[in-house]
């Protein structure tokens, strides 16, 4: 094989590294051993470095790059970018040898020969430095798409080869250190999937903020998928749980539907380079998800075979081609970011202190925040304006814009997903950036202090000024034993997979109304009502629903998202759903919900709970939730899964909402279900063995205990505010006769309130009395296992 210029695909294995660099290797490796396991990948032949060495030995070439580079200062971004130029023009210019075009001009000839028809190629860089698990060079290199003859193949090889000059490929190498010369480069000629037609994307087998690892992350838009790459598009994002996966069940977690507004397709053109052209998405497509979950499904199971094959999360391309209408893996490399954390020992978490006007949003990169003053860049020749601590905001990043990218403190665009070059590099550099924002270039100005915050969730915020940031570092190796179950109260479930790797026992309390809240946002009556509501909310609901069958499956679809989600990142620990607990006023606040509710003086103690549940008025909308949670449990199989039912005044309010729950499918003791009430009312604790008939357990909420008790409206001020306090007396008297009451029973016990958040010594004193379980917020967790743990001498 040394002898020749070219390998094909199918002859090489990942030991082929040095000589055709890690994406080609890689190809080979799919093609030759994962072909029988059903993974398509597009054939094709590969230059090896050794040509591309001999190459630039060809006319003194090498000598003369070498002696460009030997004084380069990377940090003058002017003279880098004029030097780059120089040289990648001297090797388009330099006629290739002899041997090279003629191996380049045979091997050509037989992937026409074997197709039977005029072939259209893709022509992609794989450097031998390329894709090891210490260095990503993602988009370092070039790829030209939609290659046709041999002659546009010929030039498209020579701009790959310069390609490995680009600026920023340049200062790569620098920041890496690795040699220039040390770096070959080999070329992949593959035959093109037709994805123009259809779609295409990116692929993680890890979750790429949290690092969770029980998922595939996926990301998909219409069109050859270097839009998404580039961060051209906001594309749309799966998230897939492999144990369900391989389970054989329904498996996708969670969706989220991208604005795709533009995508690349061919042209008729036949020049070398970039036959190819964007155009506007249509409208109507913009709405619907561009692959059905079936094909998120088949994706992901090909990303778990890759994945197993070779060891170690990975990074993959994809394409569906829109003609045969089959998906392709196109490339596979490791994954270089969240596989190469330490999450053993510490865990770092940013926590803003304040609040301010948030001027934008976008997908949040990073979980870290980063604040400075706005710098608008539209161009690489405004560069210089970027100083060390800024913000840089832009349309979107250039793949050359990478040594100026490192000065900031963070980076905003307007366009791109998770998976897009500029997420890649700022993941990898350390760096919050907030992408696909829309409106970032409008929204900031230059010279505004503004703080970016990427430690909220799937959305990264733009706040206006410079903000007050807390740094926390756990030292979760020294976390003593803990003298009682500590769970975790999650509403979000964007934030589930990050949540999943502080110290727990599952989730004591995961809200409904907050999946509703943020993940719908419409009130159900009006989804159930449609099409016969005002045409205002009419077409809020029809922007909301594309990509579902219905307004209503959208609205039971997307509560599953959200409950299977914080299911999966904490199976096969038990996740404790609370039934929607919104208050009238609340609900009013969703589209469409002022009109299908109550004006009530006092909400807090009106309209909701069971009572709402068994109403003739709700009860259809209490339908939909009882078959969200029957098909995350029954048809997801994720039965770590149960139901909590909050606020249940009386007895006959407890018999009703539990034979209403078995009439949907949700039968107390059937495939495990356990059924959990709310212990948030005297009455619950006064009549505890009496409610403990219909119920497994009782969560205790401390909140509304404490107000109904103390006759106080927690959501007032005023002068009487300063007595409502979780540990008075009269409360603590309620909540034991609720926790023994549950011991002598045997059944479960737990507290899911604010007060143990709040109050370390309440918590102390809970697990005193006999509690099974203390639920706390996220960020209460670690200091207050440390505090039971200290206090009750547990070590």
């Amino acid at each position: 094989m040394a002898d020749n210029y070219v390998i094909w695909f199918e002859k090489l294995r990942m030991t082929d590294v040095e000589q055709v660099g890690g994406k080609n290797a890689s190809l080979g490796e799919m093609i030759s051993q994962l072909a029988s396991s059903g993974v398509r990948v597009p054939g094709g032949f590969a230059t090896t470095a050794q040509a591309y060495r001999d190459f630039l030995q060809h006319e003194g070439l090498a000598q003369r790059i070498e002696d460009a580079l030997k004084t380069l200062n990377i940090d003058d971004v002017a003279t880098l970018a004029k030097v780059g130029a120089q040289i990648r023009q001297w090797i388009v210019d330099t006629p290739f040898p002899a041997k090279l075009e003629h191996d380049v001009a045979e091997a050509y000839a037989r992937m026409v020969a074997d197709s039977g028809t005029e072939i259209s190629v893709a022509v992609r860089s794989s450097a031998t430095a390329e894709d090891l698990p210490d260095a990503s060079f993602a988009g370092q290199q070039e790829t030209f798409l939609n290659i046709h003859g041999l002659d546009n193949v010929k030039i498209a090889i020579k701009h790959v080869f310069a390609s490995l000059y680009n600026d920023r490929a340049i200062a790569y190498r620098v920041h890496k250190g690795f040699t220039h010369s040390e770096v070959a480069l080999s070329a992949g000629i593959q035959r093109m999937v037709r994805s123009d037609s259809g779609a295409s994307g990116v692929m993680f087998t890890i979750d790429t903020e949290s690092g969770f690892d029980d998922v595939v992350f996926i990301t998909s838009s219409y069109g050859l998928g270097e839009t998404v790459v580039q961060g051209a598009v906001n594309p749309d994002e799966f998230y897939v749980h492999k144990p369900t996966l391989a389970a054989g069940r329904p498996s996708v977690l969670r969706r989220n539907r991208g604005s795709k507004l533009i995508k690349m397709i061919f042209t008729e053109a036949r020049e070398a380079g970039r036959s190819v052209k964007t155009i506007d998405v249509p409208v109507p497509d913009r709405k619907l998800y561009s692959i059905t979950d079936a094909e998120v499904e088949e994706l992901a199971k090909y990303a778990l075979i890759i994945e197993k094959h070779y060891q170690r999360p990975m990074d993959i391309e994809w394409g569906r081609d829109g003609v045969d209408g089959k998906l392709y893996i196109l490339q596979a490399r490791p994954e270089t970011v969240k596989s190469q954390e330490n999450r053993v020992d510490t865990l770092r978490r940013y926590r803003l202190n304040s609040k301010s006007e948030i001027i934008a949003s976008g997908r949040a990169i990073g979980q870290k925040i980063g604040k400075g003053v706005v710098r608008m860049i539209t161009d690489i020749a405004q560069m210089d304006r970027v100083k060390e601590g800024d913000v840089l905001v832009t349309d979107m990043t250039d793949p050359d814009w990478e040594p100026v990218m490192k000065r900031a403190a963070a980076i905003v665009t307007n366009r791109g997903g998770r998976t897009c070059h500029a997420a890649i590099i700022a993941r990898e550099l350390g760096i919050p950036a907030v992408v696909g924002c829309g409106d970032a270039t409008d929204a900031l100005s230059d010279g505004m202090e503004v703080t970016v915050s990427c430690a909220e969730g799937d959305t990264g915020n733009i706040y206006k000024g410079l903000l007050d940031v807390e740094i926390i570092d756990l030292q979760l190796d020294k976390m003593p034993e803990s003298p009682v179950k500590l769970m975790m109260n999650v509403g979000n479930p964007e934030l589930a997979f990050d949540f999943a790797h502080l110290p727990n026992e599952g989730v004591g309390l995961a809200r409904l109304e907050f999946i509703i809240n943020r993940m719908i946002g419409i009130h159900p009556k009006a989804l159930l009502a449609y099409p016969n509501i005002p045409d205002e909310v009419k077409d809020k609901i029809e922007d909301a629903i594309g990509g579902y069958a219905s307004p209503v499956d959208f609205y039971v679809e997307r509560l599953v998202e959200g409950i299977a989600t914080i299911g999966a990142a904490f199976a096969p620990k038990k996740v404790i759903v609370r039934m929607s607990d919104f208050k009238s006023n609340e609900y009013s606040n969703l589209v469409g919900g002022s009109l299908f509710e109550p004006h009530e003086e006092n909400p807090m103690i009106g309209f909701r709970g069971a009572s709402r549940y068994i109403s003739e008025s709700f009860r259809d909308c209490f339908e939909l939730e009882c078959r969200a949670l029957r098909k995350v449990r029954d048809t997801m199989g994720l039965t770590n899964v149960e139901v909590m039912i909050p606020f249940v005044r009386t007895l006959d309010e407890a018999r009703k909402v539990v034979e209403l729950l078995a009439a949907n499918g949700l039968k107390r003791g059937e495939n495990g279900l356990r059924l959990i009430m709310m212990c948030e009312i005297p009455s619950n604790a006064i009549l505890a063995e009496q409610f403990l008939e219909y119920f497994d357990g009782f969560s205790i909420g401390s909140n509304d205990m404490t107000q109904l008790t103390l006759a106080l409206d927690r959501d007032s001020g005023g002068p009487i505010a300063n007595l409502f306090d979780e540990r008075n007396e009269a409360v603590k008297a309620l909540l034991s006769m609720a926790i023994q009451a549950c011991r002598k029973q045997g059944k479960y016990i737990g507290i899911c309130g604010q007060g143990p958040s709040d109050h370390p010594d309440l918590a102390k004193w809970l697990v005193e009395q006999g509690i099974e379980t203390v639920s706390l917020n996220p960020d209460t967790v670690v200091e207050t296992w440390i505090y039971l743990a200290k206090e009750l001498g547990k070590k």
